[in-house]
């Protein structure tokens, strides 16, 4: 098998793995669907309330410096005129006249593979000239149609954040260098939406925004600072190092007004809108925005954005440094680093498929088993071992077929540990503890259970 063929296959397995088990679902799918959108099930809400829980964790809750902040989707349109994207928040787009497929003008890598398809059918690719498409999302407000006012889901949350710049500074009283914090939704008319989960219409942001004083080599030790936090973060939560790297915007990627990006990029299985080609793709940007946001917003709003340091008697335009990632690109990462393949070792089966997701992410924490379905006792004591333990952790119930495969059925949704109850217990207090990563039992005493899942899990 070809790399190209073992990419396709693994993003198929994953895609059918995580619609059999409640990870993901086709967006709108009994009506044929709607491209670019995509529904989270029973283990994918909780895989990304997981997610956004640490993050929320390691950016707001373990700092003093950090503010959490939730805003409107929708927002006054001149807030999208100061922030440049109605303006510029459009791409020129071509257009395979064979096909109808679209393309962003400056996507050369995708726009060669596409000229090489077609060529492997003897057909000649033609373009149409490269039209500008709004990314923009439309939405008008009002109760009668003919005066309905034009405005916009937002495209993306930082500018949630701008706005209230001076509300937190005067709710909270805090001083620069500090940050605001928010995890939300937004949405984009994407061109070429596609690979699974990673371009959508509608997706979930983490960002910081984080406010310094316009001094360059501060500002810059504040930035490499974020840039390894939010590079931990990913490896801390189980992602492979070697499937992660930073790359630095090139000049011609840059942002007019950034001072510097980069982005955190994962190893993907695709690299293109089809499976297939493998390739590095943005997991996550740490941008130094300067003090393009808050004097655009002072421009347009005629509100005094600036800050009075009271110390030093100066008065400024804070600069911003900001860490943007996508909730669900994360979740999608973390579902691919943590999908295996593993041979049964004793070969007399057909192996079994893990989700090797760090615990803390992992849907269920915990499933509890009695041995046999039919035999009330354990049956009972299982259930009030299960009962006790859903008040601490995320538990799943398993009766069904054999132990073996409840185990496998495990495994494949990424549940770390699995308790089974049998006749033993019924007369020594203890259970049988097994872990998915190694598949290794030991028995542990049920007064001593919660510890030992809880020092488990604390990795």
């Amino acid at each position: 098998m070809t790399e190209k063929q073992h990419n396709q296959d693994l993003m198929i397995k994953l895609v059918s793995l995580c619609k059999r088990r409640g990870f993901i679902y086709p967006g709108s799918e009994i009506y044929g669907g709607l491209k670019g959108t995509w529904d989270y099930g029973p283990l994918g809400a909780e895989l990304k309330f997981n997610i956004k829980e640490e993050w929320w964790e390691t950016m707001v809750k373990k700092r003093d410096d950090v503010f959490g902040i939730s805003t409107s989707i929708i927002m006054n349109p001149k807030v999208w005129e100061a922030s440049g994207h109605i303006q510029s928040f459009a791409d020129p787009l071509i257009e395979c006249k064979t096909c109808h497929q679209r393309f962003k003008a400056d996507q050369k890598e995708q726009i060669a593979e596409h000229e090489k398809e077609h060529a492997k059918n003897k057909e000649k690719t033609e373009w149409t000239e490269p039209k500008k498409f709004n990314l923009l999302v439309e939405t008008k407000l009002g109760v009668v149609e003919d005066e309905k006012n034009i405005t916009y889901l937002r495209g993306e949350i930082t500018q949630g954040v701008h706005v209230n710049f001076k509300n937190i500074l005067n709710s909270t009283r805090t001083k620069i260098p500090f940050g605001i914090a928010q995890i939300g939704k937004a949405f984009r008319n994407e061109i070429t939406p596609g690979n699974f989960t990673y371009r959508s219409i509608e997706f979930e942001q983490m960002e910081l925004q984080y406010y310094v004083k316009p001094d360059e080599k501060e500002s810059m030790k504040q930035y490499d600072f974020w840039k390894e936090i939010r590079m931990n973060w990913y490896k801390d939560l189980g992602i492979k190092k070697e499937n992660l790297r930073f790359r630095e915007h090139a000049k011609n990627e840059l942002a007019h007004y950034a001072r510097a990006a980069w982005d955190i990029e994962y190893n993907t299985p695709f690299g293109s809108p089809r499976f297939g080609e493998a390739g590095w793709q943005e997991c996550e940007g740490i941008h130094h925005r300067g003090d393009w946001d808050l004097s655009r917003h002072q421009q347009y709003s005629g509100q005094d954005m600036s800050y009075f340091d009271a110390e030093t008697k100066e008065k400024f335009i804070p600069w911003v440094i900001e860490t943007s990632g996508g909730v669900d690109r994360a979740a999608l990462f973390f579902l691919i680093d943590a999908y295996h393949e593993e041979k049964d070792p004793e070969g007399n089966g057909a192996g079994r498929i893990v989700l090797k997701l760090h615990p803390k992410l992992a849907p269920y924490k915990v499933a509890v088993f009695p041995l046999l379905a039919n035999k009330p006792k354990l049956v009972k004591k299982a259930r009030e071992i299960y009962v006790d333990l859903k008040k601490e952790f995320s538990v799943a119930w398993d009766d069904r077929g054999n132990i073996g495969k409840r185990y496998f059925s495990q495994d494949e949704i990424g549940t770390p540990f699995c308790v089974t109850i049998d006749f033993d217990t019924l007369e020594k207090d203890d259970v049988t503890v097994r872990n998915r990563d190694n598949m290794k039992q030991e028995r542990v005493k049920i007064k001593e259970l919660k510890n030992y899942i809880r020092d488990k899990l604390d990795v």
